[in-house]
Order: structure tokens, then C-alpha cells, then sequence
């Protein structure tokens, strides 16, 4: 890469972003990223929601998996800086290794864990910022400085002051913000939070249990529907394929909806409404035909369902807590008084497990 302010900044973020989730994992105070992990090691209760991580699963075995997980921290917390020394010292050799390995242990970790791929490619992008300039060149990605080039000449400083100053803001900024800052100036509400918040230590502990949720409802048919997996049949089952957690039936987004559940009055209203009004008007409902009348939702049940990760790739008896309760024929669900009411024919949304 070309020496300026913005690579050196760039490859810096990098080093310190990798550092501080292994050094999240390293200190994790449950020790699930070390040998001695219990019950579970770290990677025995991520590596098994897919199928190339069953197969692993089946290779490796717990005791391999435990004597893999701690090479993840070691691994996110020196590779960078070692990357960075082959950087500085023009030893390509060691940056190529480096980068092939974390590029490898990404692609690992988008093949054997659910709902990561889209993170470990934008991680192996932030890789090629340590691919040194000759990569460049070999490809035609840079051009021949002309004469004329040569002869302007400016120094370092005029080139690149102005990059260096903002850099530098931000970088003071970032420490401010982590070192001195109070509550209230970490508040949401303020744009320089998202800026300056540059942390990476969210993969620390291993869960020792897995989540997905339910929504069973009723149509004025008289049938009983999966409105939150979009099915006609609801299972109460861990799902078969893919991991157990909120975003097995719906991607994106919709993972982070159960944590908006202590949402209430016109909020809440909103909330919980918009999986009525989706559900009519994706079963053509409100087409005007009158035809599919008998699809409209009435009411459902929001269920988030648990279960605990056992050893040899077994999972406990499934438990569940019913989250929200929506009566799709009311505009007032959140009425004092209202919120724990229920239906007595809605005796079919609530099957024992």
C-alpha cells in the first residue's frame, strides 16, 4: 500500500480493532476462549449450526474444537501487529502469510456460523489495506509517474497535512470518548457516539443456550399460521437447518425485532401491528378482490423460545416465554389493564412444549 496518513491510520483501526476483541475473548471472565473452558468451550457451542460445521463437528469432536478455540484469540490479537512490523520492515512474505491466514479463519467463520458471511467478507476487505504496493503494480493498478510528476514534487506535509489533521481529530476523539468522556456524552442521541465508539469486543462470551421465535396466529378462516416464519404450519421444534436464533425465519433487520418488545402504547401499537398489516397484504388480503377474505389475520401470539447447548452437539427440552400478545382487530392493545389479557380461544397459541 502507499504510504499516506489514511493507510497508516487504516492499518492502525485495523490492529486495534483485531486486538480488542481477542483481548475481549482473552479476558473473557467465564474462560470460554481458553482450554479449560466448562462446560463448553467457545467454538463447541458456535461451530454447529451449519452444515459444513457439522461435518467439522463431526472431524474435530469436542476435544479438537477445545484446542482450537484459544488459537482464535491468539490469532486476532497478534496476526495485526505482526502484519503491521512486516509492513514497516518491507517483509512481504510475512504480510502475505498473515493475510492469507485471517482470510482463511474469516471464510472458516462464514462456512461453519450462521448469518456471517456478509461480516467476514467485509473483514477480508479491510485485510487488503496490509497488501503491499507491488500487488498493485503487478495488476496494472498503478500508473507510471511521468516527468512532469517528478518535477512537482511537493514535501510530505503539503501533500498530506490536511488528511493528517482530521485523522488526528478523530484519533483524539476516540480516545476522549473512551478514556474521559461521562454517560451523558455517550448518549445515543449524539451523532459523535457512532463516530467515535470504535470497539469490536461484542463476540466475547460464549452462549450456553440458543434462541428463535414463534408467532402463531389466527385466521378468521378458523386455521392457525407461523406469521413469523411465514408458514401454514407451526412447529414448536428447534428449526432442523440453519441456527436456532431470530434470524432463521427472518434476515436482516428483522433480527433485532424482539428487542424492541418493551415497546408500548402508540409504539408498541406500531410495532406489533405491522406483522398484521404484513401478513394481510402478502396474502393479498387488502387486493379488493374479496377472494382471500378467510387469510386475514386476526390475532397472535409472539413466543421467544430457548433451549441449552449440551455436549456432542445436543440441546436441552425446549422452553418458552410468550413476549407479546396482538389482537389484529384492535387499535387499543396497550390499554391500562390490557396488557396480560387473554383471549379464551386463543387457548390454541399457547401448546405445551
Amino acid at each position: 500500500t502507499f504510504v499516506t496518513p489514511a493507510t497508516i491510520a487504516l492499518k492502525l483501526l485495523v490492529a486495534w480493532l483485531y486486538w480488542d476483541a481477542g483481548y475481549g475473548k482473552y479476558s473473557d471472565p467465564l474462560g470460554g476462549w481458553t482450554l479449560n473452558a466448562q462446560p463448553l468451550s467457545a467454538l463447541d457451542t458456535y461451530v454447529r449450526h451449519t452444515v459444513v460445521a457439522r461435518y467439522m463437528y463431526g472431524i474435530l469432536g469436542p476435544t479438537g474444537l477445545r484446542y482450537m478455540t484459544p488459537t482464535v484469540v491468539y490469532a486476532e490479537m497478534f496476526c495485526a501487529p505482526v502484519a503491521l512490523a512486516g509492513s514497516y520492515f518491507r517483509k512481504n512474505t510475512i504480510v502475505y502469510g498473515v493475510i492469507l491466514l485471517m482470510w482463511f479463519m474469516h471464510v472458516g467463520i462464514a462456512v461453519t456460523m450462521r448469518n456471517t458471511v456478509l461480516l467476514s467478507l467485509v473483514a477480508n476487505c479491510a485485510w487488503c489495506i496490509y497488501l503491499p504496493e507491488g500487488v498493485g503494480k503487478n495488476i496494472g493498478f498503478s500508473s507510471k509517474k511521468s516527468d512532469v510528476d517528478d518535477r512537482k514534487k511537493s514535501s510530505f506535509l503539503q501533500k498530506h497535512g490536511m488528511s493528517a489533521l482530521i485523522i488526528a481529530a478523530f484519533v483524539s476523539g476516540s480516545i476522549w470518548f473512551e478514556t474521559m468522556s461521562d454517560d451523558c456524552n455517550q448518549s445515543q442521541k449524539h451523532i459523535w457516539t457512532t463516530l467515535l465508539h470504535c470497539r469490536w469486543n461484542v463476540f466475547v462470551g460464549a452462549e450456553d443456550y440458543v434462541t428463535w421465535e414463534i408467532a402463531p396466529g389466527r385466521l378468521s378462516d378458523g386455521s392457525v399460521v407461523d406469521i413469523w416464519g411465514k408458514t401454514d404450519v407451526v412447529s414448536w421444534d428447534m428449526p432442523g437447518a440453519g441456527a436456532p436464533c431470530t434470524s432463521t425465519s427472518r434476515p436482516g433487520r428483522w433480527r433485532s425485532f424482539p428487542y424492541l418488545a418493551e415497546l408500548s402504547g402508540e409504539d408498541g401499537e406500531v410495532l406489533w401491528g405491522y406483522l398484521c398489516r404484513q401478513w394481510d397484504d402478502e396474502n393479498g388480503v387488502n387486493d379488493g378482490s374479496g377472494l382471500n377474505k378467510g387469510r386475514q389475520l386476526l390475532r397472535y401470539n409472539f413466543f421467544m423460545l430457548q433451549a441449552d447447548v449440551l455436549s456432542n452437539m445436543r440441546f436441552s427440552a425446549t422452553r418458552k416465554r410468550l413476549i407479546h400478545s396482538h389482537d389484529c382487530t384492535s387499535s387499543n392493545n396497550f390499554a391500562v389493564g390490557d396488557e396480560t389479557e387473554s383471549h379464551d380461544e386463543s387457548s390454541f397459541l399457547s401448546e405445551e412444549l
